[in-house]
């Protein structure tokens, strides 16, 4: 497979205070015949996180109805995300919109600790309320580091979950970084999350260290999962997999990586495919981890 990049549709700036750095980690929404809604997070002038919202006119790459407000901003001081959320991934179930997230807080032995949570929708506002305002998947015996970056999808009636889940904090050259790969979770009803340590996408080498916010499609013939890994730069890695639970690392059949020159030459991130009108598309994020915006690839038919 092949993308063919169409180019920056959306960018941070100072006009958007609480997206002025960064706007990184889109989802993606149904909005009408052409459109969709493109969830992400944004950064402020401290780094924190908090999601937003605008829709997106995918034939004309034209943006449009940027909510000038969060749908999600900081938890409450003391809890899993009074720091920063990020990595949305929406949901409609039974007539509810549910987003998973991922919530920030600062360490001291570590730089930050990471876990999933759960907000619902309220559809008078359109802002997210939290479920609850402690993880949904918090730190366990399989999952004792961190938890983040959940893809989640109804699949004949059952709820399946892709996450991040760190494998390890590690001293080099003197500062601890942090290893994380991607593992699968289900549940029942979308609240309780049954977990057994199942590893889907793992390291290929002892430098790679970082594989991150999963994208899982669910075709006729296989499931693909895109996602990104990093050594010394985020790229853009693809897997399949006839179950959703074991796969196969296929790297090279991506079609899709840093470019020559321009916003998204150093690195490539976070991708996001859906389907729109007969066409594949990816949303995506280039250098500085969305701090040059978001952009958008379509697939060669």
């Amino acid at each position: 497979m092949k993308w063919v990049k169409r180019g920056l549709v959306f960018a941070p700036g100072a006009d958007v205070p609480w997206a002025m750095r960064a706007a990184m980690t889109p989802c993606v929404a149904p909005a009408g015949d052409h459109a969709r809604r493109v969830y992400f997070a944004g950064r402020d002038d401290r780094g924190r996180g908090q999601i937003g919202v605008f829709d997106m006119d995918v034939k004309r790459l034209e943006v449009f109805n940027l909510r000038p407000e969060p749908v999600l901003g900081l938890g409450q001081i003391g809890t899993f995300d009074d720091n920063g959320v990020n990595a949305p991934w929406v949901v409609e179930s039974n007539g509810k919109v549910l987003m998973y997230y991922t919530g920030w807080t600062l360490g001291v032995t570590v730089p930050f600790y990471l876990h999933v949570g759960l907000a619902a929708r309220d559809e008078t506002t359109q802002r997210f309320a939290r479920v609850s305002i402690a993880p949904i998947l918090d730190r366990t015996s399989i999952d004792p580091f961190l938890t983040a970056a959940p893809c989640v999808r109804l699949d004949e009636g059952k709820w399946r979950m892709w996450y991040v889940s760190g494998a390890e904090w590690r001293e080099r050259g003197g500062a601890v970084q942090h290893r994380y790969h991607i593992r699968y979770a289900q549940s029942r009803d979308g609240l309780t999350w049954e977990r057994k340590g199942i590893v889907c996408i793992d390291f290929k080498s002892d430098d790679e260290y970082a594989i991150a916010r999963p994208c899982v499609v669910k075709d006729v013939d296989r499931y693909r999962m895109w996602y990104c890994y990093r050594g010394d730069a985020y790229r853009i890695g693809y897997a399949e997999s006839a179950d959703g639970i074991e796969w196969v690392r296929r790297d090279d059949l991506a079609g899709i990586t840093a470019s020559e020159h321009g916003w998204d030459s150093q690195m490539v991130a976070y991708p996001c495919v859906f389907d729109c009108d007969g066409a594949r598309y990816m949303l995506y994020n280039g250098d500085g981890y969305g701090r040059t915006g978001i952009g958008l690839a379509v697939q060669e038919p």
